[in-house]
């Protein structure tokens, strides 16, 4: 692709680096034929490569976008689908981003926008907050139909129960051998303890010694994503320092991450930090160190087989920000083999299910119709339960049909002594 940035643009990094993922682009247009939201909407400025064509537009002219420029890029879902199927490996998501942040740097939304999308990145990543939120989104249920469409969705996505406290360490764990890190999470902390009660006791069984880093965990792609970069780099920074500090203190080895957006995110520290002089080589220590629990535990010897699985029916969901943003595909479905379930992929692995982080609270009627397809594929698999290895997916796809979900940890848990999920 042509660019006509000027010299003095491409001075400043964020644009020399858009430049160069620009140039790489040869029009082709395979990016269109899996990304969801041009398969949806059939509109050129819905997929890829019209977002691409009005990335370009904004950053060479530095002009404000208008807002239906801006539509287009809000119901982008990051799924990352279109850089798996790119042939000139485009670094979409990079470009995406710096878009985002454009956007948020440039344009002024409608009040009510600008203050729910305050609420989101003033709660979600505080895991003490967001319990708040949620209970008084119990509240609210009984008044629900009163209340602006746009929050429909988010009551949706209240968990099935709040029950679950912001986990703890295991103070009476063994203090001897190799260890890890677990990044808990910010929201899993609070509906997903189960899933990193799960992910400690595999580890241990396998004679790690697990250490969880200091609260709120939150990886910053909240922020990120919603263009908030002051915000987000906030965080970035205090966590690279804070988690640098644990790793040389107690000595861990690798950094365990087992919601597949946060490891996307932490994967990329390296890449955002990479001009920083003080804080570039700490960065690029934790994105190298950073390992989905499934990646993990695939390095490691096999799960024990245990021969009970074998009548246990699972359909795998590949979340995108793993089979796309970390390239993990075929580690999940391996172990949960060699523990003895009977797996399969849904079809359309590819499409994203439309959870995407806030995406199915502020984009919930394309959220849903995503959601639904991949629900039918379900139903038709007849299994016993999904298994996937981002809580956000599955919470979104509970909307949407009554087969359990539960994740890939949780199964492997089970299958090696563990309590059963579901």
């Amino acid at each position: 692709m042509r660019t006509e940035f000027t010299a003095a643009q491409l001075t400043d990094p964020g644009l020399h680096e858009a430049n160069s993922i620009l140039r790489k682009c040869v029009h082709c247009g395979f990016c269109n034929s899996t990304c969801p939201t041009f398969k949806l909407l059939g509109d050129e400025l819905d997929g890829p490569r019209g977002r691409i064509y009005l990335l370009k537009n904004l950053m060479e002219q530095d002009e404000t976008p208008s807002g239906k420029v801006v539509s287009h890029i809000d119901r982008c879902l990051s799924c990352l689908s279109c850089m798996t199927t790119c042939p000139s490996s485009v670094n979409y998501m990079h470009l995406v981003d710096a878009g985002r942040s454009y956007i948020e740097k440039k344009f002024r939304r409608p009040l009510r926008d600008r203050l729910f999308r305050r609420l989101l990145a003033a709660t979600l990543p505080h895991p003490a907050r967001f319990r708040l939120l949620l209970l008084f989104s119990m509240l609210l249920l009984p008044v629900r139909r009163l209340l602006p469409r746009r929050f429909h969705g988010a009551l949706k996505l209240r968990p099935p129960a709040t029950r679950n406290k912001i986990i703890k360490e295991d103070r009476g764990q063994a203090r001897t051998g190799k260890a890890v890190g677990l990044v808990a999470g910010c929201v899993q902390q609070v509906i997903g303890k189960d899933i990193n009660s799960a992910s400690m006791r595999l580890l241990e069984r396998r004679g790690w010694r697990v250490h969880l880093l200091p609260e709120p965990a939150c990886c910053g792609a909240v922020e990120h994503h919603l263009g908030k970069q002051a915000l987000a780099e906030k965080r970035f920074r205090q966590n690279i320092t804070d988690w640098i500090q644990q790793v040389d203190e107690h000595g861990l080895e690798a950094l365990i991450v087992n919601a597949s957006g946060c490891g996307t995110m932490l994967k990329d520290y390296g890449h955002l930090f990479r001009h920083d002089e003080s804080l570039a080589a700490a960065a690029g220590r934790i994105s190298g160190m950073t390992q989905d629990i499934a990646e993990f535990l695939s390095e490691q010897q096999g799960v024990t087989e245990n021969g009970e699985m074998e009548q246990v029916r699972v359909a795998y969901q590949s979340p995108c920000s793993m089979q796309h943003g970390q390239k993990i595909d075929i580690q999940p479905l391996t172990l949960l083999r060699q523990a003895g379930f009977k797996v399969q992929e849904l079809p359309e692995k590819y499409m994203c299910c439309g959870s995407a982080g806030t995406y199915n609270i502020l984009q919930p009627a394309i959220a849903a119709e995503l959601g639904e397809r991949k629900a039918v594929y379900i139903e038709q698999a007849n299994v016993d339960v999904v298994a996937s290895g981002n809580m956000a997916c599955m919470m979104h796809l509970r909307q949407f049909t009554d087969v359990p979900f539960v994740h890939t940890a949780e199964l492997l848990d089970w299958a090696t002594g563990g309590p059963k999920p579901f």
